[in-house]
């Protein structure tokens, strides 16, 4: 750490930075290798720490950039391959989206390295209090600005490991402050502060966090076609691959079918009425993907009950950018994509779908990043027993993005200690319980159905009950105390 200190303020800095960043995305599914996370990020703070603030400002973007670009490099399969863009045009928009997200990072390392100017040298568990402050802030910055894209948020790579522990309590934010904490206390030798925040996360690991019980079971089935994205909207083959998915459907088991987002990649009003009524005939509840509204009032990405005599239906609300709804100014980029039904509509609808005594909230895709948005449905007694997570990831290949995904499902049932079932067009197809633990899943690319009982849970973790009432606001204000600390350090120096 000292080397790295001393190179802060050479010209090797920022590409150092920009190493740990792409070290960084190791600590993620599929690597998953969590202590990577905060030795990455004390490496990062050493080279920052004392740095002047464009230096660390520098740092901070190259080490954002590594991270981002190599965490989501995947954008470029639907982007070249699925969207007909040309290679250089793809890779280009992954490291301008990459240094888009980058800049929070940039920013909060700037602003730490200029209110760390007043610091004496020994303050050192007030200037790792500064950086953990400066992180969090950024961290909630890229999960709330401009609709938010929070993939791989530092928080996540800690759904396995010691910080685990802390997801009930302070969630997916929290748990990326402790992280930063860590690393800074690290990087600056504050080894008081290290020490405590050690014995802090070891004590954690003996105080019971059970916060929900037992609701019963309910068996479920969920559906994998493997229908490739480049054949996904072929007309030639639309009938063949309608009559798959109801023989899947007609072949599952349980109590409940579901099957992934988009399964049927037109409005529910053009299907037939006869195989919608063959659906109906299987004699269970059937949670169907495709897509409710019109062209005039706009297409909703949504899951439609049927069989059963179910009458419900439930629409997307967090929309993604560029996929589903286009930002102003971007309408040339997305043509050129050639995306269908790109400007979509949301759903309002939140209600819980009630099956054999189980209240099932369906998440569609990118819906699961975003547990500030859905917490009403995780406190409370009538929230939700079980969450249905569906998504069609054929967009994106197979390699990195589905087990990134997985891992933001698992970090959610530890946070509202509720178990996640999720039914994916190519994988990642699977059966998370409340302790955030995949007891059951399908391979990848390969059709099949997969059966699992899976048991309900009621009641609120801390973290739901405190976030449903006040959202991200308390982090917010935990990022602000830090600063604050900080400041009444600088006026110590002073005086």
């Amino acid at each position: 750490m000292r080397r790295l200190a001393r190179l802060a303020g050479g010209r090797a800095a920022p590409w150092l930075a920009l190493l740990l960043g792409v070290l960084h995305t190791a600590a993620f599914a599929p690597t998953g290798l969590w202590w990577l996370e905060p030795l990455a990020l004390a490496g990062l703070f050493a080279l920052a720490c004392g740095a002047a603030p464009r230096r660390a400002a520098a740092c901070g973007f190259a080490f954002g950039v590594g991270w981002l670009a190599s965490g989501l490099w995947w954008l470029y399969i639907s982007m070249h391959d699925y969207g007909g863009l040309p290679a250089p045009l793809a890779v280009a928009a992954v490291l301008l989206l990459a240094a888009f997200l980058a800049l929070d990072y940039a920013l909060a390392l700037a602003l730490a390295a200029r209110l760390a100017r007043g610091l004496a040298p020994r303050q050192r568990g007030r200037r790792a209090l500064l950086l953990g402050s400066a992180w969090l802030l950024a961290e909630l910055a890229r999960a709330t600005l401009f609709s938010g894209f929070p993939w791989i948020a530092g928080g996540y790579a800690h759904s396995v490991g010691p910080l685990a522990a802390f997801a009930p309590w302070v969630g997916v934010y929290g748990m990326s402050a402790l992280a930063a904490l860590l690393a800074a206390a690290l990087a600056l030798r504050a080894w008081r502060l290290l020490g405590g925040l050690a014995v802090l996360v070891a004590a954690a690991q003996f105080v019971p966090h059970e916060f929900t019980r037992a609701a019963g079971t309910l068996e479920v089935a969920l559906v994998q076609p493997a229908v490739a994205q480049d054949l996904k909207f072929d007309p030639d083959l639309m009938d063949a691959h309608l009559e798959a998915l109801a023989r899947q459907i007609e072949g599952a088991r349980g109590q409940f079918v579901v099957t992934p987002e988009s399964v049927v990649p037109l409005p529910f009003a053009a299907l037939d009425r006869d195989y919608l009524a063959r659906l109906e005939r299987t004699g269970r509840p059937l949670l169907l993907g495709g897509f409710l509204g019109d062209e005039k009032q706009g297409y909703v990405n949504s899951m439609a009950a049927f069989g059963a005599g179910a009458d419900y239906a439930y629409g997307k609300r967090h929309l993604l950018p560029f996929g589903e709804f286009v930002p102003t100014g971007f309408h040339w980029f997305v043509d050129l994509l050639g995306i269908p039904m790109v400007d979509q509509a949301r759903g309002t609808n939140t209600a819980p779908l009630v099956v054999a005594g189980q209240r099932l909230r369906p998440l569609i895709c990118y819906e699961s990043l975003f547990g500030e948005d859905f917490v009403a449905s995780a406190a409370g007694p009538e929230a939700a027993t079980i969450f249905v997570n569906v998504s069609n990831l054929a967009w994106f290949g197979t390699v990195m993005v589905q087990d990134q995904d997985l891992q933001f499902a698992q970090l959610r049932a530890l946070e509202f200690q509720r178990p996640f079932v999720r039914a994916t067009n190519t994988g990642a197809t699977a059966v998370i319980d409340a302790a955030g633990r995949v007891t059951a899943r399908l391979p990848a690319g390969v059709p099949g159905v997969l059966q699992a009982r899976v048991e309900g849970r009621s009641g609120a973790t801390p973290y739901a009950r405190w976030l449903a009432a006040c959202g991200l606001w308390p982090l917010f204000a935990l990022a602000l105390i830090g600063f604050i600390a900080a400041a009444r350090g600088r006026r110590d120096a002073v005086h």
